[in-house]
């Protein structure tokens, strides 16, 4: 069979979602500095929401992908209708599950902050509540976005959404600079930009879909929801949501373990989480169009491309993956520096992002792009089980016995993370090898 992507195509889809994750960490880290001159508090109430806007982040994304596989099956199979046809459902999807995820999290804000960080200074609390509460008026929004931009994946136009990107976060940029340089506004100078910036965004991308001459639009119809197709979005989607939100909120958790060593920890933890993306950067690109790649070559039933492209798409993870962390360690001091925190809080943030970078050149890729191709194949029971066992034994169980127990403190939660991502490893590459997911792709008997 035809090569259903050439080196051209691979280039065209993954240098635009590079560009698109290094602006995002770039704003992320703008953000953060900004926010730092507001006090550690401001840091530290932020840096602790953003963990909990992850999990409904992941969990919205999680409906976005399951939405991008099946029409990237559809697509790698020829049949465009139907691909038409899964997009609007998808819409739906998200856009119902933004609004049910806002209003849960407005209506259960303050316990929610009180269960995963009562021990935390009132100051901080206070900016978390804040930040929180606005961030959730903006889910909706980012459901409609996430769920378009992978779309537009789909289709293996990245450069839609780069654009798109480029807009809206220096709205983001310039609205933080404003609220809290200008107006003073604190933590509510960040989240207000956000919720402003992601409104744009979703409305940009919804109505750029509906061109007709895409292969994947939305096509102008009565409301009318396809049980059977939204099942099948729902198939990849729930259990990709319940795996990425139980592993965010594990991420919660062990963050509300951070929480109780101080406001140091918690900032420091705050900046290397901010700082420690860059190094996978790539990497995270990668991961993207794997889900488009292996989706199409799924679709066309080619078992030799499936195996092909992951072994392409990996080695393209792990090369600049090492390239930048080692470049990141040259120039870590003077990045640090920049968002002018207290000694003891740079010297951990530095310890931590050692630890993170340097263990991610040897075993990121495989722990995360590798299922990515799993899930594509729609093996997503099996990456589901194992991410949730491995987060609780690992991430979890060994935060506390090895960051509390042991008295290592942040650190120790960080080498708790590393375990977790060795034990991914060597699920995932027990299950490509076996050669179940064949089955499940629907191309052979396993």
């Amino acid at each position: 069979m035809e090569s259903l992507f050439s080196g051209k195509d691979l280039r065209k889809l993954i240098i635009p979602l590079v560009f698109e994750q290094a602006l995002a960490i770039t704003v992320g880290m703008a953000d953060t500095m900004m926010i730092s001159s507001v006090g550690e508090a401001a840091v530290s109430g932020v840096s602790l929401v953003d963990m909990i806007n992850m999990l409904m982040f992941n969990i919205m994304a999680a409906l976005a992908t399951g939405g991008a596989v099946v029409t990237s099956q559809f697509l790698g199979a020829r049949q465009k209708d139907d691909a038409r046809k899964s997009a609007k459902q998808l819409l739906y999807t998200v856009i119902f599950a933004g609004l049910l995820l806002g209003a849960a999290v407005i209506l259960v804000r303050k316990p929610m902050l009180r269960l995963f960080f009562g021990r935390i200074e009132a100051d901080v609390m206070e900016n978390a509540l804040i930040y929180l509460t606005i961030s959730a008026l903006s889910f909706p929004f980012l459901a409609v976005y996430n769920a378009c931009a992978a779309l537009f994946r789909s289709m293996g136009n990245s450069q839609v959404t780069l654009k798109v990107s480029i807009l809206i976060n220096l709205v983001n940029v310039a609205g933080n600079a404003i609220c809290i340089y200008g107006l003073h506004m604190g933590a509510a100078g960040v989240a207000i930009p956000s919720l402003i910036s992601r409104a744009m965004g979703s409305i940009i991308v919804y109505f750029l879909l509906k061109n007709p001459a895409l292969d994947i639009c939305f096509v102008r119809e009565a409301f009318r929801l396809d049980f059977g197709m939204v099942k099948k979005i729902l198939y990849i989607g729930i259990p990709s949501g319940i795996e990425n939100g139980i592993f965010q909120l594990g991420r919660v958790l062990v963050v509300s373990i951070i929480s109780g060593f101080g406001t140091v920890q918690i900032a420091a933890n705050g900046v290397a989480n901010n700082l420690d993306s860059v190094g996978v950067l790539i990497a995270n690109a990668i991961n993207l169009a794997v889900i488009t790649v292996i989706g199409q070559c799924v679709g066309a039933g080619d078992e030799k491309q499936i195996r092909t492209y992951t072994q392409k798409l990996l080695a393209a993870a792990y090369i600049p993956t090492i390239i930048l962390n080692l470049s990141l360690f040259l120039i870590l001091d003077p990045i640090l520096g920049l968002y002018g925190l207290s000694a003891e809080t740079t010297q951990l943030a530095r310890t931590l992002i050692f630890i993170h970078n340097g263990c991610a050149c040897l075993l990121w890729p495989l722990s995360f792009t590798l299922p990515n191709m799993l899930r594509a194949c729609n093996d997503v029971r099996y990456t589901m089980f194992v991410s949730i066992s491995s987060m609780f034994i690992f991430r979890i169980g060994f935060s506390y016995l090895i960051g509390v127990q042991m008295g290592y403190g942040a650190i120790g939660v960080w080498i708790a993370m590393v375990l977790d991502w060795i034990c991914r490893i060597v699920c995932f590459i027990i299950r490509y090898t076996g050669g179940k997911w064949r089955k499940l792709a629907g191309i052979a008997d396993a």
